[in-house]
């Protein structure tokens, strides 16, 4: 019996961390992935292996991509040649399709993307693709949803490399965890990640905050001080809500991102840095690009891979984790939620995204006293009364923790999927008196 042969994939593009990124993704989904620099290599690697799709960048030094592909189609007329184009060459991309390109897909990559358009034109991979194995997760950052530990598995690929990352998505999500796996991946991990979020400072402050004064540079400037950039160097420069910055400091911004130089305010000497940027927005970007608000040629220097965190709604898988995570480290141990509360969590919208989770978790904390989180110890808008097992039925007699106590009997039950005796340990109380509780309760009408 002979084993699948892998399908081959040739990347072909000038910028290293790009062609990097593009091949080890693909490795991870079963291809076998060759890498050339220019086009005229790529036409080499074509005469010596079987390649089975190429994907190949429109802009390269020397012979370009397009010039290439009428190449290639005179040798291999039906070789599938996929198109990677910034946006100002998407209107050359669309006219090379007339010269026999399969399709396009604009920068930034989009991995999943990419993806399926390799496996439309060149099949499934042939060899099963191995699991992408994260690294080490660090206690504390829970992933449980198939949504979130995707864009874990694209952060471990991208980690590695030296490419800029824009983390985009909600407030609250998550953006700041995946850029700090980002940098505990990368071989920058012995260095510092800085953080600075561009939103909570100034706009005069910023750009010192970044880039350092001298002495004297503005009113208040008694002594020279080192930016964000230097005490960076070597490792992780982290910019939160981006897009927030000036239009004037994106220009100096881009300089760095360029060639690594700046200078600080108020100085004329050139300094030199060595920082992977790692930039997060909540704002569409790419609408605040076409707007005029944010640099287009920064947008796409920043943007050579996007991450996308999906909103805690998207993510549900990950909601009673990330609640009894926050519970363990409020109350130092173990707490239980009620099946009632945990349904309210697990339908909520949280437009507050896991920030708002972690707030309304804390006062269930303090008014369940680390005990088991009920329905009444969740905000109201969180549980509302029209939620079973919130109400006080008509005929109750009112009493609190008569209804309290019913609740917690019942949802032990339903947790332990109608077993007395492990619903009674749960609850610390006898079998004997959880029996009669229930039968009190059926006589009463509430089971």
């Amino acid at each position: 019996m002979t084993s699948r042969q892998a399908k081959s994939v040739l990347v072909v593009d000038d910028d290293a961390t790009q062609r990097r990124l593009i091949a080890d993704f693909l490795a991870t989904r079963g291809y076998d992935c060759f890498q050339a620099a220019t086009a005229e290599e790529a036409l080499s690697e074509l005469r010596k292996r079987p390649i089975h799709i190429v994907i190949m960048d429109v802009r390269m030094p020397g012979m370009s991509g397009l010039e290439a592909l009428r190449e290639i189609r005179e040798s291999f007329p039906v070789l599938p040649v996929l198109l990677i184009t910034a946006y100002a060459d998407v209107r050359d991309a669309v006219s090379a399709i007339k010269d026999g390109a399969l399709d396009y897909l604009a920068k930034p990559i989009d991995l999943n993307e990419l993806a399926v358009a390799v496996e439309d034109a060149a099949g499934a991979p042939g060899l099963p693709a191995k699991a992408p194995s994260l690294p080490d997760i660090p206690e504390g950052v829970v992933a449980k949803s198939p949504s979130f530990l995707s864009i874990l598995a694209e952060a471990a690929v991208v980690a590695p490399s030296r490419a800029s990352v824009i983390i985009s998505g909600e407030s609250g999500t998550g953006k700041e965890v995946v850029a700090d796996l980002i940098h505990l991946w990368s071989e920058r991990r012995k260095k510092s990640i800085v953080k600075v979020n561009c939103a909570a400072i100034p706009d005069n402050l910023l750009e010192s905050e970044l880039f350092g004064h001298e002495k004297g540079a503005f009113t208040g400037a008694v002594q020279d001080r080192s930016g964000r950039f230097e005490a960076a160097n070597g490792g992780t420069l982290f910019l939160d809500e981006i897009a927030e910055m000036s239009p004037s400091l994106q220009a100096k911004l881009l300089r760095v991102v360029q060639d690594g130089t700046f200078q600080k305010l108020g100085g004329s000497g050139t300094l030199r840095t060595d920082v992977r940027l790692i930039a997060a927005t909540n704002r569409d970007i790419e609408k605040a690009v076409a707007d005029g608000r944010f640099r287009e040629d920064l947008f796409y220097r920043l943007n050579v891979i996007q991450l996308h965190v999906s909103p805690l709604r998207e993510r549900r898988a990950d909601i009673l984790p990330l609640a009894r995570h926050f519970a363990g480290s409020f109350t130092g141990g173990k707490v239980r939620f009620s099946g009632t509360a945990s349904a309210a969590l697990e339908m909520y919208d949280w437009p507050g995204n896991i920030r708002q989770l972690r707030n309304a978790v804390e006062r269930a904390c303090l008014l369940s006293r680390g005990e088991i989180v009920l329905p009444e110890h969740l905000p109201a808008k969180i549980c509302p009364s029209d939620i079973p097992g919130r109400t006080v039925p008509p005929h109750s007699d009112g009493t609190l923790m008569e209804d309290v106590e019913r609740t917690a009997i019942l949802s032990a039950l339903a947790e332990t999927g109608g077993n007395r005796t492990q619903a009674a340990k749960r609850l610390g109380i006898s079998r004997r008196n959880l029996i009669y509780k229930l039968q009190k309760y059926k006589q009463e009408g509430y089971i």
